[in-house]
């Protein structure tokens, strides 16, 4: 962890610690270096970090284009591995940088669901995270966070202290649907596509509190 990332990393952790009494459980599901990619459900602002804090290597994160439009918000999120992306999470030279960044050995925090969820629940998986995992050849490990839209939800303004528990579920490959998609055609690639991001959204509903 660089400077600016270890301070962020100190701060979120006290703040999850303090105010929403949080709780890790299988961070040791994670491997602690190489490529990974971790595929979460998304029902709150603090879900990036919260998934991030509760491991002790870095990670990477996806934070709208505009955003680094600024010239201090630029220098924080980049120093924060902060990958610029456009509004609907994608883009030719977005995916060209997570898919370099994954194969330079970097975790990079994903969302199946691509927005926040409305209500709280587990919403349908997109197939963008399916195009990226087909593409590289890092492990996907399914986490799931609990709490976060009862604590911070897209209908409130202000966080509440509820507490938020975040989980990480065993490693995912899926070499034989990588494979596939080395030789076949385009509208088989899209079902593939669909199909990773169909499992890794069941892995994630799957993920239960003790």
């Amino acid at each position: 962890m660089n400077f600016s990332y270890r301070c962020g990393w100190l701060f979120f952790r006290g703040v999850f610690a303090v105010y929403f009494r949080w709780r890790v459980i299988d961070p040791d599901h994670v491997p602690t270096t190489g490529g990974v990619i971790l595929a979460a459900n998304h029902a709150s602002y603090i879900d990036p970090p919260l998934v991030g804090a509760g491991l002790h290597r870095d990670i990477n994160y996806l934070a709208r284009q505009s955003l680094f439009r600024f010239p201090l918000m630029g220098r924080i999120l980049h120093s924060w591995n902060s990958v610029p992306v456009d509004r609907e999470g994608g883009g030719a030279k977005g995916l060209k940088i997570i898919l370099d960044r994954l194969l330079g050995g970097a975790g990079i925090i994903l969302f199946p669901e691509g927005t926040r969820s409305s209500d709280g629940n587990l919403q349908p998986a997109r197939p963008g995270i399916g195009l990226i995992v087909a593409k590289s050849s890092a492990p996907v490990v399914p986490v799931r966070v609990f709490g976060s839209f009862e604590a911070w939800g897209r209908n409130r303004k202000i966080p509440r202290p509820k507490k938020v528990t975040v989980k990480y579920g065993a490693p995912m490959q899926f070499e034989k649907l990588r494979a596939e998609t080395k030789d076949c055609s385009r509208e088989r690639s899209k079902e593939i596509y669909q199909q990773i991001a169909d499992e890794i959204m069941a892995a994630i509903a799957a993920l239960r509190l003790d």
